[in-house]
């Protein structure tokens, strides 16, 4: 027995890794590589330490993905995000995520035997059942065929009322595609009537005005989509979906990504599913970022940033959770990948010392998802994990320097001071400034985490950095070039699919 324990963590160590000689492995989260121009921060900061680890070592520089399949997600188009990535860096492995972990879910059933089904499914006996996401078959924020699936299974499951509420995309599909995938929900719903389940939609608007905001943009467009889905309330009312989709794409310049918020009434006028008190609630989109600000106000007691008129008691799940370290929303129809023998694990099997550090906004992604989704210390003897607190109150922006001088202070520091192996930490800079879409704060930010990666490197014997989206590897890896794309907030040009 005791052979096969030793076995099963046994790793060779390669000279470089031996121990005594301390390697370090840091993350330049939103560093990317894209072609020059006047738009890429990286391009334009002085970022002389990053170049001359480049040009100095040309053959150890290496692209690799960090998207799609490479990180576990269905297709190549799917893009990648801080959850997967460092989830993929700390296994070395690949593991089924986002849309991929869904359609398992719903291919083996397992999704309908889940804590976050059996939760929503208590309100079926006297509730309604309401849906909430993008009405879509382009597979980067969510899926049609998901949605028709998860409807029949709980339809089978005892479900007696749904409405949906649908968002219109235009976006990831062709414009104008909103009428044919609104045909086909109502064709199903018009079956599940005929099953006896009370199904209709609710109602609706465009991806870009209605609901689906992030990174804390324009929190009015979320409240539209509170309006019509959770009061029953918006500018435009219609007798059905097909009618509303129809009607607004006729006004002239109107696009599928920016139609205005309506209802669906009844023969009186009143909307016909608003959502109420003990009603359950499912955001369908399995990617994250256009959901979190939505399921802050579907979750959140303690809200400031609309008035909600009203405060629902509903039993609310994600199609997944959209945010480890908020652990938000508490409940889900999907869990996170099982991630078992991590390459923590296997470090402090092996008696490996091992140090971690950043600051609170990407904390969690050194540890608990570098670690497999795991809280904790594998062995609190051999590991030591450092938490600077970040900024609060402010956008980051407006202190794009951040904690990176603090987190390579912590980094040098637990080098010299020779109690570890490995050092890891992650430099957020690059990511967190960059989401606000301000050039002149990315450009200093992508500087501050070039100065950071010397001040920590010390003399190491090798030197690695690691991130998420378009990434370098074997001496430097990135994690998402956005902040290459320095102008695509502003520009309205995205790199939602890819890095490339």
């Amino acid at each position: 027995m005791g052979t096969t324990v030793l076995l099963k963590w046994f790793v060779v160590l390669v000279d470089v890794c031996s121990k005594g000689k301390t390697i370090a492995v840091v993350v330049l989260d939103g560093w990317g590589e894209a072609n020059p121009n006047e738009y890429n921060c990286i391009h334009i900061a002085e970022t002389p330490t990053m170049d001359s680890l480049k040009k100095g070592a040309p053959e150890h520089w290496r692209l690799v993905r960090a998207h799609g399949k490479a990180v576990g997600l269905p297709t190549e188009d799917d893009m990648g995000n801080s959850e997967v990535g460092h989830n993929a860096l700390g296994a070395g492995r690949i593991f089924a995520q986002g849309a991929k972990l869904v359609d398992l879910a719903l291919e083996s059933g397992k999704i309908f035997e889940g804590e976050g089904f059996n939760y929503i499914k208590e309100s079926f006996v006297t509730g309604t059942l309401h849906l909430i996401g993008l009405l879509s078959d382009g597979g980067v924020h969510s899926r049609l065929d998901q949605v028709q699936l998860l409807l029949k299974g709980a339809s089978e499951r005892g479900l007696k009322r749904v409405r949906l509420h649908i968002l219109t995309d235009g976006r990831d599909v062709l414009d104008g595609s909103s009428v044919a995938f609104v045909e086909t929900l109502e064709n199903d719903l018009a079956k599940l009537r005929e099953k006896g389940v009370d199904a209709q939609i609710a109602s609706g608007g465009g991806r870009m005005y209605v609901t689906m905001d992030r990174y804390e943009n324009d929190w009015s467009v979320v409240k539209r989509g509170w309006d019509a889905q959770v009061l029953g309330e918006a500018p435009y009312k219609f007798k059905s979906a097909l009618e509303a989709v129809k009607t607004l794409r006729a006004e002239p310049k109107a696009n599928d990504q920016y139609l205005p918020p309506f209802v669906i009434v009844d023969e009186s006028g009143k909307s016909v599913g608003p959502i109420v008190d003990g009603d359950a609630v499912v955001t369908f989109n399995f990617r994250a970022d256009r959901m979190t600000m939505l399921a802050k106000a579907l979750e959140y007691e303690n809200f400031d940033k609309f008035d909600r008129v009203r405060f629902p008691k509903i039993r609310y799940a994600g199609m997944l959770e959209y945010d480890g370290e908020l652990k938000l929303p508490r409940k889900y129809l999907v869990s996170p990948p099982e991630i078992e023998r991590t390459s923590g694990e296997y470090l402090v099997k092996n008696g490996i010392r091992t140090f971690a550090c950043s600051e609170t906004v990407k904390f969690g992604h050194v540890t608990f998802f570098w670690n497999g989704n795991r809280s904790g210390y594998f062995d609190e003897k051999l590991e030591e994990y450092v938490e600077i607190p970040s900024d609060s109150g402010i956008t980051f922006n407006e202190k794009p320097i951040m904690k990176a001088v603090e987190i390579a202070e912590k980094a040098r520091e637990a080098i010299l001071n020779g109690k570890f192996d490995q050092i890891r930490v992650n430099l957020p800079n690059g990511d967190m400034v960059g989401h606000t879409g301000d050039i002149e704060a990315t450009i200093v930010a992508c500087k501050a985490a070039d100065k950071a990666v010397k001040d920590c490197s010390v003399d190491l014997p090798m030197l690695l950095f690691f991130c998420r989206f378009l990434a370098e590897t074997g001496l430097v890896s990135v994690e998402h070039q956005m902040r290459e794309m320095g102008l695509d907030v502003k520009a309205l040009v995205e790199t939602d699919k890819k890095a490339e």
